[in-house]
């Protein structure tokens, strides 16, 4: 492969071990095509997605599941990512963190760095921010998700994140999703406000390429005509991307609903259509919220909201996430 000018990518499973030819044009498939000849080389398989490496195909046409920082998503797991929008206070964000340990959250999601449509709304705490969620990690254990919004803030974001976010506004900042997949650190890439699937995988492979496979996918709402909810949740992009797709897909109510009595039921209804987990704000009193208050659940009230849900992903054959000791 390497000879022919492609770049190999293995995926190693159980029976079967498959080598993808990256950034090949049809003279060098042709010159490929030989290998069929060599021994302990099955077939060739070509993929006709410009996703190489989010194809199911790669995969063996499974799921894959994802081991990140001793929790498991993916592939018949569901896993909850739960927190508060933004980190405001060391107070507010361990109280919070403490309960979602309690409840069974398997990683703690909180924004140091903030996209706001107003460049004169709360930003963050930006570095002071990611201290805090550095506490939060080591008081309690659970893996942090954390979004990056700026390329020159990979390393800092790095050194806290078990998980990076991509904003719907970053999906499609390739730069910036190169750097992530060159970080080696997992990423958790939320659709466009009105981003295709098609390029919402393709987002993905950007990182992909740089050899981290360590990805998903998040549906969190699109822009459509619609104004009762704050974006229009795609309940339809969940088995859909189950057949284009091994990536774990998880799903965003709270930023979809923009309101926080629509939150269970839209999160029972990703559930039970087959998504991965969820990523949901929560936080001690929405009503003080520096930001998106309306949709944030109380964090007293969400223990009862999580079994909830846990009983919708069960109908769709998902088992709560365990915890690797």
């Amino acid at each position: 492969m390497e000879d022919a000018g492609a770049r190999p990518h293995v995926s190693v499973g159980e029976e079967v071990t498959l080598i993808g030819a990256i950034g090949i044009d049809q003279a060098q498939i042709e010159q490929l095509e030989e290998l069929v000849a060599e021994p302990g080389v099955e077939k060739l398989v070509p993929i006709s997605k410009p996703y190489k490496l989010a194809s199911r195909q790669i995969a063996h046409g499974g799921e894959s599941t994802l081991e990140i920082a001793g929790r498991r998503i993916g592939g018949g797991v569901f896993a909850t990512i739960a927190g508060p929008c933004t980190v405001e206070s060391r107070e507010q964000t361990l109280s919070t963190a403490r309960i979602m340990q309690d409840v069974g959250v398997q990683f703690f999601r909180g924004g140091a760095y903030k996209p706001r449509t107003s460049p004169y709304s709360f930003q963050g705490l930006g570095r002071d921010g990611l201290k805090i969620l550095a506490e939060a990690k080591a008081e309690t254990g659970l893996p942090i998700v954390t979004e990056l919004m700026d390329v020159r803030d990979v390393e800092a974001v790095a050194e806290v994140a078990d998980i990076i976010q991509v904003g719907a506004r970053n999906m499609q900042n390739y730069p910036l999703l190169t750097e992530i997949g060159r970080s080696g650190v997992a990423a958790l890439v939320k659709r466009g406000l009105s981003a295709t699937l098609e390029e919402l995988l393709m987002a993905a492979e950007y990182i992909l390429k740089e050899g981290n496979p360590n990805v998903l996918l998040c549906e969190r709402g699109i822009r459509t005509y619609e104004t009762a909810t704050r974006f229009t949740l795609d309940i339809a992009a969940i088995p859909v991307l189950k057949e284009q797709t091994h990536l774990p897909v998880v799903v965003d109510p709270s930023h979809a609903a923009g309101r926080r009595d629509l939150v269970l039921p839209l999160s029972m209804a990703a559930a039970a259509a087959g998504a991965d987990g969820i990523i949901v704000e929560t936080h001690p009193e929405p009503e003080k919220a520096v930001c998106d208050g309306p949709q944030q659940i109380r964090a007293s009230e969400f223990g009862d909201y999580l079994r909830q849900v846990e009983a919708a992903a069960a109908l769709a054959g998902r088992v709560p996430a365990p915890v690797a000791v």
